[in-house]
């Protein structure tokens, strides 16, 4: 199949493209992005007048639910979701059920993902056995198995000579290792940000020190062991300082945040709005403000959905019983091409964040228009209004605080490895 994108505003920050031009995609591969190419016939044309049309979106956190909590989503379901928010490649974690940390669970989801044929999802192999923080997994046979990186999930690694050993094991074999950094002593029982709202809800809080100290402990081992780490989801201003000097600093680290962060703050929760119930918990004004710079600054080289859908019955219990969890990957390119409106960033720059920015991360040869690669590619209507309301949504998880916002930016066509997976009408 020969394919012929014609027209549009070409946005591939890998490779400093932007303008108004071609695509021409042969044999699934890029062939050229040029104004014209002698002697190209094209067995299909799509006119990308008006669009912009950038490389498939890389997601670093997206949880499958599948295999083992198929009653809140399925690979299928999910990957749909993905293809239709302009997602062509996705990193899941291995907390799924069974544990990501034997290189049957991974080829199983793999295959899944291939047979579902919408989107590309790699997984993340668990750094411990069961994810309990003692016994490390078996990381070569795991990134034989096709795991892209190493991580253990939400689950906290208490002993720092453990997380010592994991780093210089993952190093060893060059598996960088995905860090979501909570000391879970000074999280305790907590579900949002200590302060002022906490306070008035009376409910627990989580504190900025929370991950500062688990920061401050991870960057040192870093340091000591020379392991290529990422840090996820950071939520805190003092916590991405300190990154960011690591960075200044040479230390191999990279940060990501997740697009609600940039968005919605401690007071979003209202009056016990159980949708707003996420890990890390939402921060204050100067967190988000801070994120944002972090963001536009490049400090932060990736955003992420940190999609975790749900069944409506996980967020109807009290606020601190109910799930953490936003279902977000519909949400991503949209939030983030707003932040390019409201923030001082170039709109190249927010596709950097959301292609290869995360694609370099988790090295994957992906986020990209560069001759020959697969021609994984999204054609987004800039303009195009719509609201966040469940008959909107592809996940099988409806859970967003975001419902009924009206958000701007769409995915009208996406391209896998050349092949049309997703067409909005």
């Amino acid at each position: 199949m020969r394919i012929l994108i014609k027209n549009g505003r070409v946005i591939d920050p890998a490779n400093n493209i932007d303008k108004v031009t071609n695509i021409y995609i042969s044999d699934d591969k890029i062939t050229a992005v040029a104004d014209s190419l002698d002697g190209f016939s094209a067995d299909q044309e799509i006119d990308a007048s008006g669009m912009l049309v950038c490389p498939g979106l890389v997601d670093l956190s997206a949880r499958m639910r599948e295999p083992g909590l198929e009653h809140k989503a399925t690979i299928n379901s999910e990957t749909r979701a993905a293809a239709a928010a302009g997602i062509t490649s996705l990193l899941t974690p291995p907390d799924t059920d069974p544990i990501i940390d034997t290189p049957a669970v991974a080829k199983l989801i793999r295959k899944k993902a291939q047979d579902a044929g919408y989107a590309k999802v790699y997984s993340l192999g668990a750094a411990t056995q069961d994810l309990l923080g003692e016994n490390i997994s078996e990381m070569a046979a795991l990134k034989a198995a096709g795991c892209v990186g190493i991580s253990n999930a939400l689950t906290a690694i208490k002993n720092p000579q453990v997380m010592k050993r994991i780093m210089e094991y993952a190093a060893t074999f060059e598996l960088p290792l995905f860090l979501f950094s909570e000391d879970p002593s000074l999280r305790h029982s907590g579900c949002v940000h200590e302060g002022a709202i906490s306070t008035r809800l009376g409910l627990p809080g989580i504190p900025e020190a929370a991950e500062t100290v688990a920061v401050a402990r991870d960057l040192a081992l870093i340091a000591d062991t020379g392991v290529r780490a990422h840090f996820c989801h950071i939520s805190t201003l003092k916590a991405l300082q300190m990154i960011t000097r690591a960075q200044f600093d040479g230390l191999p680290v990279t940060v990501d945040v997740a697009a609600h962060q940039l968005y919605l703050i401690d007071m979003d929760i209202g009056e016990f709005d159980s949708q707003c119930h996420v890990r890390p918990p939402l921060r204050d004004q100067r967190d988000k403000q801070g994120l944002r710079e972090g963001v536009s600054k490049g400090s932060i080289s990736a955003i992420c959905s940190d999609h975790q859908p749900h069944e409506v019955d996980a967020k109807l219990k009290p606020f601190s019983q109910t799930e953490a969890g936003i279902s977000a990957l519909e949400t991503l390119l949209p939030l983030t091409l707003r932040l390019a409106e409201e923030s001082n960033i170039s709109l190249s720059d927010a596709i950097a964040r959301l292609t290869i920015g995360p694609a370099k991360i988790a090295g994957l040869d992906a986020g990209t228009l560069g001759l020959g690669k697969d021609a994984d590619i999204v054609i987004i209507d800039p303009e195009r209004y719509w609201k966040v309301c469940p008959e909107n949504l592809l996940s099988r998880g409806h859970n967003t605080p975001f419902r009924d916002w009206e958000l701007k930016g769409q995915a009208i066509h996406t391209l896998l490895a050349g092949k049309t997976v997703f067409e909005r009408a």
